[in-house]
């Protein structure tokens, strides 16, 4: 079909609300009390009324200016972009707390200006968020490398998502000649392969797509593992980007549902206005339904003669997802210890002590001031008062 040049009128199904009422200019201040960006501005989502609204946002951190230049995107774009925030995670974590949010969206420009991409600093705002609240944290990324998204990984976020964004035939027409249909898979299949509990990928449509391309497409990102899918209708920024070569009837998008359905997605977005962030919480809890009566449990103490530990876990189906401790003890090599922490993922609580003492051994990580039986003891009283509920 190509792409289109005419300028068409949009249809009645396309409507959006403007922000309004109390919530939404609660978000608006603290977001400028914290000095905090959204995609819901830079991006022009069609879904900022409703979401805002509701309380919540997804957070666009890494600075305003892109690196890249794709012809679909309205965030502005720059050779290099300012340099990345040392107190962004900290302000995440403050104004996340007292906007009471339960799912936090993380999202950043492109920055191949840096030189691990962004990607160490992406890792700490995910980690101050989940060390800072108890918050379902979606990490809507890049296109990562496996060495990339390691750091993120293991920050532990609940969700990693990367938009494919179109089909492959239109790829170089869209997007920035650095981006790829391939690159963009291959970012998906690592954050699986590293560990991810979900991941998500969204398709614009209306570019001058087939439909058949749209479902080759869903067939090459479920190959790829990918338990969530948006699709939603490009929607011009201005009159420097791509036209809209067709507005996508309702009907249509509910057939791209039902066939995303029957390729086995854990849940599907499809309609006009979805974006990559619409009905995330749910999204998630389809995907992981193990992780809906999750609790996140954290404690502070020197329990059998130990030195101060500190830890924070994340439990689901009985077992622990992600698990984070830090404290005044001593551990040689420190970055041993982060093989620790993943090897307790999926650890019951009766579990933890043997574990933890096992792997000390055998890794032969040296430390002082903490066991196995000391991490079970705070673990078990912190599930007992169940002092922070998801």
């Amino acid at each position: 079909m190509g792409l289109s040049s005419s300028f068409l009128k949009k249809p009645a199904w396309i409507r959006t609300k403007a922000p309004s009422g109390e919530t939404w200019k609660q978000v608006e201040r603290i977001l400028a009390a914290y000095r905090l960006k959204t995609v819901c501005d830079h991006a022009q989502c069609p879904n900022k009324g409703e979401c805002w609204g509701a309380g919540t946002a997804a957070f666009m951190i890494l600075g305003d200016t892109c690196t890249r230049a794709c012809r679909f995107c309205a965030v502005a774009t720059a050779r290099n972009g300012e340099p990345p925030r040392p107190d962004e995670g900290a302000a995440l974590a403050r104004a996340v707390g007292e906007l009471g949010l339960a799912y936090v969206t993380l999202t950043s420009v492109d920055r191949d200006d840096l030189p691990d991409r962004g990607a160490g600093h992406f890792a700490s705002c995910v980690a101050a968020l989940k060390e800072a609240a108890a918050v379902v944290v979606e990490a809507l990324i890049p296109d990562y490398t496996e060495g990339e998204l390691a750091p993120i990984i293991r920050a532990a976020p609940d969700v990693v998502s990367h938009n494919i964004e179109t089909v492959r035939s239109l790829q170089g027409a869209v997007r920035d000649p650095r981006a790829s249909f391939d690159r963009s898979l291959a970012a998906l299949r690592h954050a699986k392969a590293l560990g991810a509990p979900a991941t998500k990928t969204s398709l614009l449509v209306g570019l001058g797509e087939k439909p058949a391309e749209v479902l080759a497409a869903m067939d090459e990102i479920r190959g790829a593992e990918v338990d969530m899918l948006v699709i939603g209708q490009y929607l011009r920024p201005s009159s420097r980007h791509i036209p809209v070569a067709e507005y996508v009837a309702p009907e249509r998008f509910a057939l791209y549902a039902r066939a995303a359905q029957e390729r086995g997605f854990a849940f599907t977005a499809a309609s006009p206005l979805a974006r990559t962030s619409y009905r995330a919480f749910e999204g998630w809890k389809a995907a992981c339904p193990e992780a809906g009566g999750n609790i996140t449990v954290e404690a502070l103490g020197k329990p059998a003669g130990c030195k101060l530990i500190r830890v924070r876990a994340e439990f689901g189906g009985g077992v622990i997802r992600a698990i984070r401790i830090r404290g005044d003890f001593f551990a040689s090599p420190e970055e041993a210890f982060e093989q620790v922490e993943r090897e307790l993922a999926g650890a019951a609580p009766e579990e933890v002590a043997a574990r933890f003492d096992r792997f000390i051994r055998s890794a032969g990580v040296e430390v002082s001031g903490i066991s196995g039986a000391a991490l079970e003891i705070l673990l078990r009283g912190a599930l007992e008062e169940r002092r922070i509920l998801l």
